[in-house]
């Protein structure tokens, strides 16, 4: 503890102004952890032991969209591209052609649970902390 002794009328105040910006902190932490997940499941899918790049077209397809709550935020990330599930859990059958394919896996989403998980723990205290300080 610091040793600072507070009113009542100076805690209420402090945490009245925390009310008021939690909101955007929690926006910004949310967002940011969206951005470097974004970014670590583009960099998991530039090769070997995810997928391998031809074009670039489906690693610069995974975006990132953060949406303001009511006093927080929620942050999808994800991809439009059809060969997404097919990539990241492999496939093994006919497709709606006929095709038959045996394509094994090459995870870039799951290896970067953890870190985006981990991620949003340290950002959600750094704005805890922002907002009682």
């Amino acid at each position: 503890m610091t040793g600072i002794t507070l009113t009542p009328e100076q805690l209420a105040g402090r945490l009245d102004r925390a009310a008021a910006q939690i909101g955007p902190a929690i926006h910004r932490a949310v967002k940011h952890t969206g951005e470097l997940g974004q970014a670590r499941i583009r960099g998991n899918a530039s090769g070997r032991p995810g997928p391998n790049v031809i074009t670039g077209a489906y690693r610069n397809s995974w975006e990132s969209v953060a949406r303001r709550l009511p006093y927080g935020a929620q942050c999808t990330i994800g991809t439009n591209a059809p060969q997404g599930r097919r990539l990241e859990f492999g496939f093994v059958g006919p497709d709606s052609l006929g095709r038959v394919y045996n394509q094994p896996p090459f995870a870039h989403v799951g290896p970067a649970i953890d870190f985006i998980g981990s991620t949003l723990l340290t950002e959600m205290r750094h704005a805890v902390a922002e907002v009682l300080t």
